[in-house]
């Protein structure tokens, strides 16, 4: 029997939690438990999920800040179910999200599992655009939105099935802040677990409000993979270099420019620029969302870029050790 528990890792968002346990109750299937783990939050979630008792199964705890990583294992230590499934406190889910992942793993082997990445009508125009820029086969391969994209998939916390007894033999989520969840797909990989894709599974997910937030997420993002690098280098790949590249060619392009007026490697760029444009148009049929969503493309790959970047510099030619790097990456016991 393929029982499942839902564990929610958050910090102060109580109105996007609210519309997440609210987008739960409409599920038609009901047998399931949910364990919301406030992580230290600043304000008083306890009223928001007493909403929701007499609708469904769920338990609340609170406990000092560590991060999602660690938070979401001191619920997984409570789940009572065989599958634990993490998503995070911004996504809403549809109706038929439990009845589906039930369906997929009776029927696909595998001890862990994640889903797409999408946009839900009701976002504002610049949620759909960073949407885009995250999912976008032009900009991170299409990895988190597609099937079609995946080969050995890593799922992402932010919609997460691991079996139980696989998720206890390799320890949870480490003790890394940002990054963690690659690093468990990877862990489970080294002990012979198997991940998959399900593609009837996606969630829509908020993700950052403005360009400067999603800026900093990525660079963050950025920061994390060489360090993953270094914890996992039988999973290198040299496509996680490409947005740096990108980053690289852009500067280089510009110098070009000033110093001997021309711009063969710009226009490169102006061919990219075009491609997007037109592809988020074709995607979203909306031209303030495709502007917008060009923008977005390159501020993801400029921020993931220099973050790596700047990573790949601090541990590799300065060899130090990532938690003198980067300390806001990792709990502190």
């Amino acid at each position: 029997m393929n029982t499942i528990s839902i564990i929610i890792a958050i910090y102060n968002r109580k109105d996007e939690l609210f519309e997440l346990l609210n987008s739960l109750t409409r599920q038609t299937d009901k047998a399931f438990e949910i364990i919301v783990v406030d992580d230290g939050s600043r304000i008083n979630l306890r009223p928001t999920v007493e909403l929701f008792n007499e609708s469904l199964n769920i338990q609340f705890f609170r406990k000092e800040n560590s991060g999602p990583g660690l938070s979401r294992n001191y619920g997984a230590r409570r789940a009572k179910n065989d599958w634990l499934v993490f998503v995070d406190s911004d996504v809403i889910v549809e109706t038929d999200y439990i009845a589906n992942i039930k369906k997929n793993i009776s029927e696909i082997p595998c001890d862990a599992f994640g889903g797409a990445d999408k946009a839900h009508r009701g976002f504002n125009l610049m949620q759909k655009a960073i949407s885009y820029a995250m999912t976008s086969v032009f900009t991170t391969g299409g990895v988190r939105g597609s099937k079609k994209s995946v080969t050995k998939f890593q799922p992402r916390s932010f919609n997460m099935g691991v079996r139980k007894s696989a998720f206890e033999t390799v320890g949870g989520f480490s003790e890394m802040r940002i990054g963690e969840d690659p690093d468990l797909s990877m862990t489970l990989w080294e002990k012979g677990f198997r991940t998959a894709f399900f593609d009837d599974i996606g969630v829509y997910h908020k993700r950052r409000t403005d360009f400067g937030k999603f800026s900093r997420q990525v660079y963050q993002f950025g920061c994390a993979r060489p360090i993953l690098n270094q914890r996992h280098p039988k999973y290198v790949k040299l496509s996680f270099m490409f947005p740096s590249l990108f980053l690289i060619g852009f500067v280089l392009g510009f110098i070009e420019y000033l110093l001997l007026q021309k711009g063969l490697v710009l226009m490169l760029y102006g061919i990219y620029t075009w491609v997007v444009l037109f592809h988020a148009l074709w995607k979203t049929r909306n031209i303030s969302i495709a502007g917008m969503s060009v923008i977005a493309a390159y501020i993801q790959l400029f921020s993931y870029g220099y973050g790596f970047l700047k990573s790949w510099f601090l541990l590799n030619i300065l060899k130090m050790k990532p938690e003198e790097a980067f300390p806001h990456h990792f709990h502190r016991s």
